[in-house]
């Protein structure tokens, strides 16, 4: 069970690093969709193609050259050197479509994890979100009393902002085993 667990997670790691934010929405390439569908991206867009009434623009869309290029030099990476058309960006809601267009049990089994994951970070994105509005609201009402009140609520909004790029954190502590199993 642990290690299944533990490849669920590594998994889940891997889908987040995936997950890019262009034009102010969560988005993944096709390019890294193909890959863990194990289809060849070339098919991909071709079933995309085949079927563009189920693909509107606010499910997927085509990266303009410049946003191209700002997301290379955001990932670093050289492997995308030859590539020929600019890549197809799908939304949330463009890869849950995905798995009406590729009908196979791997991609049916990878888009149940992408869709997982896109609704941890939805629901990881408001718990914070309440919470940086409760802070402002504070910060409002102590505004002018002293510098350290100040500090204090800068430090936190950076460690809120720091865990949210972290993930979820282990737990620490003892684990108590039944005498009678051992």
């Amino acid at each position: 069970m642990a290690k299944t667990n533990l490849h669920s997670l590594v998994a889940e790691q891997k889908i987040l690093n995936r997950i890019y934010v262009i034009r102010n929405q969560k988005i993944m390439l096709d390019r890294d969709l193909a890959e863990m569908y194990g289809v060849e991206t070339k098919r991909l867009k071709e079933q995309v193609k085949r079927n563009g009434k189920r693909f509107p623009k606010d499910f997927m869309f085509m990266l303009t050259p410049k946003e191209f290029e700002n997301l290379r030099s955001q990932i670093a990476t050289s492997s995308w050197g030859g590539t020929r058309y600019l890549p197809m960006a799908f939304t949330e809601q463009g890869v849950a479509m995905l798995s009406s267009v590729l009908n196979s049990d791997t991609a049916i089994e990878v888009n149940i994890r992408i869709i997982r994951v896109f609704t941890h970070l939805r629901e990881y994105a408001l718990t914070h979100k309440d919470i940086l509005l409760h802070l402002a609201q504070l910060e409002k009402e102590v505004k002018g009393n002293t510098r350290d009140i100040e500090n204090i609520f800068t430090v936190l909004k950076e460690l809120i902002e720091k865990q949210s790029t972290i993930g979820p954190r282990n737990r620490i502590g003892f684990k108590q085993y039944d005498s009678e199993k051992i």
